[in-house]
């Protein structure tokens, strides 16, 4: 097979963007003087919002001001509006923050390459194909990513990859080269399917409302994805938590189920986080006792995260917590808790280590005609009660399970199977594997 190169750090990411298989995508803007001072602007929101904010003032030891006159000189040789939104990310990326960002600009298209692939243990695999795109007869879950695009796949690599190539600079096609679960090795390249989509969205409601409305109806599919799901057998309920985003009377009602259980199995599996809230109040639902669940480390001093006990009305059962690779954030930190303080078990793979407290900032340009961006910027750092953080190191799992090629292959669900047996039932893994069906978007 031809040989791979390594990833580049997004600071090298425009050299990157001039080389991939695929290349860009013909709606992608070109650089001219317009876009130029937009993408300049960009850079220096980045920079501002930072300088403001982010929670070491010393930046971990950058010179700061040094760094964006260094990326204002480098996004004037940027020749798409692609390329400027890596250097943008590259700018921030020296900061080796999780959860310091740039969320760029939505484009007039969308791009769905057709499959998703997940890092287990140190290795990616494809884990899920949308029937009816190029990848079904392509690729299959369970083969073995060993390059996307000629780029070697990694676990150091693979969070930079991927949100350059799914977020920044989408292309019109993926080169893949893959290891069956049989050990073939084949390469492949992947059209995707695009959609053009309005440049311009009425937000005034001048148009009868249409745009809203096609906002809002993609806002509920958005919602439908990552709504609440549980099963109930016997003695047991499994609960999968897609994000940690519950009203307090949502967190109530699904622990008052869970009381009714001798165990209670959380699947943390593929959730991003939230708001830390939802996360302090659902601690509180699994002690008989407040709990701090770390202090935070800021430009100022700040109060700890503590969750208070929701006494009698606590679920006090045996508790089962499953995360992966995709567990991220407030995922992490309840499973790290449950950890420390000996409160249940965790199964499943090494958790994503993304685990800073950040907020969002949303910036825009222009006057009539307006486009939207943002930053998450990190405002603290998370000390668990073990003096250690998360970040970059994840959650350890009590008892470490990776799915097989063969399971991927097949939709075994071996880790919940596990769990089910650790409460003392039997699940088939394949049976496992239909609990929760994953669903895509409409695209």
């Amino acid at each position: 097979m031809s040989a791979h190169r390594n990833w580049p750090t997004l600071q090298a990411v425009v050299v990157v963007a001039s080389c991939v298989a695929g290349g860009n995508l013909p709606a992608q803007q070109k650089m001219d003087s317009f876009n130029l001072d937009r993408s300049r602007g960009i850079l220096r929101d980045a920079y501002d919002n930072v300088k403001k904010h982010y929670y070491d003032s010393s930046f971990h030891g950058i010179d700061w001001d040094a760094r964006y006159h260094e990326y204002d000189a480098k996004i004037r040789n940027a020749a798409s509006l692609s390329q400027a939104f890596g250097v943008v990310a590259g700018f921030l990326d020296a900061l080796k923050d999780s959860h310091t960002f740039f969320s760029p600009p939505s484009r007039p298209y969308r791009v769905d390459y057709g499959y998703r692939m997940q890092l287990i243990g140190d290795n990616a695999f494809i884990t899920r194909i949308r029937p009816g795109t190029d990848a079904e007869s392509k690729i299959h879950p369970g083969d073995q990513v060993l390059a996307f695009n000629r780029y070697t796949v990694n676990r150091d690599d693979f969070r930079n990859l991927t949100y350059y190539f799914w977020r920044l600079a989408p292309q019109q096609a993926t080169q893949l080269a893959l290891r069956e679960p049989a050990g073939q090795e084949r390469e492949v390249t992947v059209q995707s399917k695009t959609r053009q989509l309005k440049k311009v969205l009425d937000l005034t409601g001048q148009d009868g409302g249409n745009d809203i409305w096609q906002l809002i109806r993609e806002e509920e599919n958005s919602d439908h994805i990552v709504r609440q799901r549980y099963v109930e057998s016997g003695d047991v309920m499994i609960w999968k938590v897609p994000e940690f985003d519950l009203e307090d009377s949502q967190v109530d009602r699904l622990f008052g189920i869970a009381r009714k259980h001798k165990t209670l199995i959380l699947d943390l599996r593929g959730n991003p986080g939230g708001i830390v809230d939802v996360l302090e109040r659902m601690v509180g639902s699994v002690f008989d006792h407040d709990v701090k669940i770390g202090d935070r480390k800021g430009r100022k001093e700040m109060k700890p995260l503590l969750a208070k006990t929701r006494g009698s009305n606590a679920f006090s059962g045996k508790l089962i917590v499953l995360v992966d690779s995709d567990s991220a954030s407030a995922a992490e930190l309840f499973a790290r808790v449950v950890q420390l303080e000996h409160r249940g078990t965790v199964l499943g793979d090494r958790s994503s280590g993304r685990v800073m407290e950040s907020l969002h900032y949303g910036c825009s340009q222009g006057a009539d005609t307006k486009f939207f961006y943002g930053f998450s910027v990190t405002d603290a750092d998370l000390i668990m009660a073990d003096g250690k953080s998360l970040e970059h190191t994840g959650v350890v799992p009590d008892e470490l399970l990776l799915p097989t090629a063969q399971d991927l292959a097949s939709g075994r669900d071996s880790v919940l199977a596990r769990a089910a047996e650790l409460a003392g039932i039997h699940v088939d893994p394949v049976a496992a594997g239909k609990l929760f069906p994953f669903e895509w978007l409409p695209n």
